[in-house]
């Protein structure tokens, strides 16, 4: 499959990105400055786009068989980065007729930022960064695109097991966190397919 990748040069967007290659698919990954991806495959495409450059942000999600988002806050930059770059992402597949999109959430958001006390105390300490992730669901749900929203717990820098559970229904608890290896594997394995287009999926051990 060709599949782009916003956020490649994060944590978890270089596990997706090497697994992905891996597996055989070709992929684009857009990143703000090639600098921070010093990585050549032949399968590889490495394209510099920012998120305010429409014609730039067009030309990584046309003829992509899925655009993936695995944006994410970083220390010092801005607090609205996924619901930022949802805008771009989505108005730049419009314009391209690309119809998938699979984008990275976090378990706590939208409707799920009651489900326990602990969520609630989560919320409380990064407020901003969850509100930037309840923003970026508003935006995917409401695009009219075939789009999966993956909703993970804490994140570790564990092994790829490739064993987790998943749904749409899933309950996470205090104590529930999941390596970004297979949260990558994941996204790749099952959450590209078609089957899961609507769908908003938590993930977790």
């Amino acid at each position: 499959m060709k599949l782009a990748i916003f956020g490649a040069s994060g944590a978890t967007g270089r596990q997706l990105l090497e697994q992905a290659l891996a597996m055989g698919h070709e992929v684009t990954a857009v990143v703000r400055s090639a600098a921070n991806l010093p990585l050549s495959h032949p399968g590889l495409l490495v394209l510099e786009a920012a998120l305010q450059d429409a014609a730039a942000m067009r030309r990584a999600v046309e003829n992509q068989d899925v655009v993936i988002s695995v944006l994410g806050t970083r220390r010092g930059g801005p607090s609205t980065i996924c619901a930022d770059g949802a805008k771009s992402i989505l108005a730049a597949m419009q314009a391209a007729g690309t119809r998938r999109l699979v984008a990275l959430s976090a378990y706590g958001a939208s409707e799920t930022r009651r489900a326990s006390l602990f969520i609630r105390f989560v919320r409380s300490v990064i407020a901003d960064k969850m509100r930037d992730k309840d923003q970026m669901e508003r935006l995917v749900r409401h695009s009219g695109i075939d789009w999966t929203l993956v909703r993970p717990p804490a994140l570790t820098r564990g092994k790829r097991t490739g064993v987790y559970r998943f749904g749409p229904d899933l309950r996470i608890g205090a104590l529930s966190r999941i390596s970004r290896s297979d949260v990558a594997d994941f996204i790749l394995r099952h959450a590209i397919s078609d089957e899961q287009a609507g769908k908003t999926l938590a993930i977790t051990y």
